[in-house]
């Protein structure tokens, strides 16, 4: 069988493994049901040792991750080339987040901390016309909710990358970088309850910021159009040559 591996990167909130599984279970619960066609297998990039050598039949999803794509750690700076090769063999990619950060920086754009700070909660996406016309994510509403969490953005994409997503906070909410790969920069694994774990965690330092946690919370709500990108992922792979 074809193989599509979770490359983690991170580690969620201990309460969050706790009570709703690491990164890696909630890409799981969200790629399982439309991916029986595939063995689903996750390589930690922080501790697993040697890349995996991988084929153009694979996929990979690149997971969210504390850590930050600037401080260029040993670890992520070795994905770059790794993930440059894959997109030469052709090999499907969906990264989120830190992903969607890592793959942009690898491919020749920039990522960093974002001159406006964070954005976190649920928040508005909209599709531009690359992304209306987009065979992934041009089945979505012109407009959608979708959960947010980050400190760094893509700051600059990479030459030839197609916008796919914007909002009012980040002009690069989405980016297809060829035939097989995509990023997002918001989190479509995140359900409401994880959203709101999250600004919990994050309420004292929004205060500080004069930010309204209370009604970021308030706001949370399900995000079943963003959610579904993992899914329709997965039901594309075997016809990602085609330039839809």
């Amino acid at each position: 069988m074809p193989r599509l591996l979770i490359v983690k990167t991170g580690d969620a909130f201990d309460d969050v493994v706790r009570d709703h599984g690491d990164f890696e279970a909630l890409f799981r619960d969200r790629l399982a049901p439309a991916c029986g066609e595939f063995t689903l297998e996750v390589y930690d990039a922080r501790h697993d040792g040697t890349l995996p050598t991988l084929t153009a039949n694979d996929a990979l999803v690149i997971t969210g991750s504390h850590a930050m794509v600037s401080d260029a750690e040993p670890w992520s700076e070795a994905l770059k080339p790794w993930l440059r090769e894959a997109r030469e063999l052709g090999v499907a990619m969906f990264g989120v987040c830190y992903g969607h950060q890592l793959m942009a920086a690898a491919f020749g754009g920039d990522s960093g901390y974002h001159p406006a700070g964070r954005e976190t909660g649920t928040h508005q996406v909209r599709l531009t016309e690359a992304g209306r016309r987009d065979g992934l994510l041009g089945a979505l509403p012109e407009a959608f909710p979708a959960q947010l969490t980050h400190a760094q953005s893509v700051l600059q994409a990479p030459p030839g990358a197609e916008v796919l997503a914007v909002n009012d906070h980040d002009p690069f909410q989405a980016l297809r970088y060829g035939a097989n790969q995509w990023s997002v920069q918001f989190h479509p694994e995140f359900t409401p309850a994880v959203m709101r774990a999250y600004l919990r965690h994050q309420y004292a330092g929004l205060a500080e910021q004069g930010r309204d946690p209370e009604s970021l919370l308030t706001a949370v709500s399900p995000t079943p159009e963003a959610t579904s990108l993992l899914a329709r992922f997965c039901t594309r792979l075997s016809n990602l040559d085609g330039p839809a």
